[in-house]
């Protein structure tokens, strides 16, 4: 049986999308069988949809044979998920903090994301990494551009970095915004991550490599010698790893930041 349009669902259910929450639901079927398609996931396999939303995407992983579970935080949107998919493993909890290493592992995430909320969900996935195989995610793109940019231009980033050092990053499909109900204001892309096992790089501390990373970008005008000043022995470091303190924060690659990191004390 065919899925009911979001508008439909949402109408029968006298509810409407909450704009403060970030809610726009997929209803196109093609799209919502590429998506699924990205995730390569099959009977055998788990997968953790995060933001399940009316459940069009959750229906089409379904039927992939892998077994799903669904994370939802809107509590009126629960009933209906659990209304329109029998088999499915439907939670109600919060996508940002979501424990995916009690799920188990190795698994594969996808969500369509609350776009204010796309970063922090991103930063809970790159911490909770080694239970993940796979993630495809539904993404602002100029969000999606940014973690998937290369280094040298003004997209590249903290999360470009981050992301990169540990998963192999690409766009996979542009979404239009009329495919949404109700329709955003931005055109979004799916951004999919094939993590990698080891890193792209090795660091010493993960923490460390963060704020190294975040101090670096927070002046993006600045040389890293001075966007670094308040950061501990980083003048050092950047002479032990042999890094012009000239340069800019975008110009560095993944590797030349963590030898950076590696090179503190």
């Amino acid at each position: 049986m065919a899925a009911v349009k979001p508008a439909e669902l949402l109408r029968r259910h006298g509810l409407r999308a909450k704009k403060e929450w970030g809610q726009n639901f997929l209803g196109d079927d093609h799209l919502l069988g590429q998506l699924a398609a990205l995730a390569r996931v099959g009977p055998g396999d788990t997968v953790v949809e995060l933001g399940a939303g009316l459940g069009h995407l959750t229906r089409a992983l379904a039927a992939t044979g892998a077994r799903v579970i669904a994370v939802e935080r809107d509590r009126e949107l629960v009933p209906i998920l659990r209304e329109q998919l029998a088999g499915v493993e439907i939670v109600e909890a919060d996508a940002k903090s979501f424990d995916l290493e009690a799920v188990g592992r190795p698994l594969v995430v996808c969500g369509n994301l609350p776009y204010h909320l796309s970063s922090p969900i991103l930063f809970h996935l790159l911490d909770q990494r080694a239970a993940l195989r796979r993630a495809v995610l539904l993404l602002q793109r100029e969000v999606a551009e940014r973690i998937a940019a290369p280094p040298g231009g003004r997209d590249y980033g903290l999360l470009s970095v981050l992301a990169q050092r540990v998963a192999e990053v690409n766009i996979a499909l542009a979404v239009p915004r009329h495919a949404f109900t109700p329709p955003p204001e931005v055109e979004s892309a799916a951004l999919s991550l094939e993590f990698l096992d080891p890193p792209r790089a090795r660091v010493d501390d993960e923490q460390r490599f963060r704020a190294l990373v975040k101090a670096a970008f927070s002046h993006r005008r600045k040389t890293l010698w001075n966007s670094l000043r308040n950061f501990p022995e980083a003048r050092t470091a950047l002479e032990r790893a042999d890094i012009d303190p000239q340069r800019r924060a975008e110009t560095l690659s993944v590797e030349e930041f963590a030898a950076l990191e590696r090179a503190l004390p």
